[in-house]
């Protein structure tokens, strides 16, 4: 699939399943995976959205195509200013993470200096304009780099601390369950 086939495919309205069709179809059809991380910050809001949302998709359900681009990826995660992009790209961090990640994955994170993500997730975190689904990816990306960092984890307690009367009862739920990580990682 050319880049302006991809395109032309994602100027309308995307639904779950024409999403799940237009991720099939990147993958299996050889689009890199690169162009698509481009796309993401293509000038077109919505556009860069719904290539966000198919990227997503890719590493989740095509993780073998997503793996040879995961650190441009990591390249351009602190680029993101479409808070459409960053959910997606806050959750793909937190799947990229996680300790369920794929080993090939935790090699990169283990070797990737990561300090300026960490940098740019905290910055999301404490932001009043980010919205609470992307804070709550936030969460989980800083817990599980805790491991990486050992400084994440004092700070990540405070900011929770701060935040947790200033958000909803969602991340309130969430940061119970960011604290139990957190006791368990010691």
């Amino acid at each position: 699939m050319e880049r302006e086939m991809l395109i032309e495919a994602i100027k309308t309205t995307l639904t779950k399943t024409k999403v799940t069709l237009l991720t099939y179809v990147a993958a299996e059809e050889g689009f890199s995976v690169k162009e698509l991380v481009d796309l993401t910050f293509h000038q077109d809001e919505k556009i860069a959205f719904r290539a966000a949302w198919i990227l997503e998709n890719i590493y989740e359900q095509h993780f073998h195509r997503f793996l040879p681009y995961a650190t441009y990826f990591l390249n351009r995660f602190i680029a993101q200013q479409n808070l459409s992009c960053c959910r997606h790209y806050s959750k793909i961090l937190a799947l990229m993470t996680s300790k369920r990640a794929p080993t090939a994955i935790k090699n990169i994170i283990d070797n990737y200096e990561t300090t300026e993500i960490v940098a740019t997730v905290f910055g999301w975190l404490i932001n009043d304009q980010i919205p609470v689904a992307i804070k709550s990816h936030c969460l989980n990306v800083l817990a599980n780099l805790s491991v990486k960092h050992d400084w994440i984890k004092d700070e990540l307690l405070e900011t929770m601390d701060f935040l947790v009367d200033k958000e909803s009862i969602g991340f309130y739920s969430k940061v119970k369950k960011i604290r139990k990580q957190l006791k368990v990682l010691g």
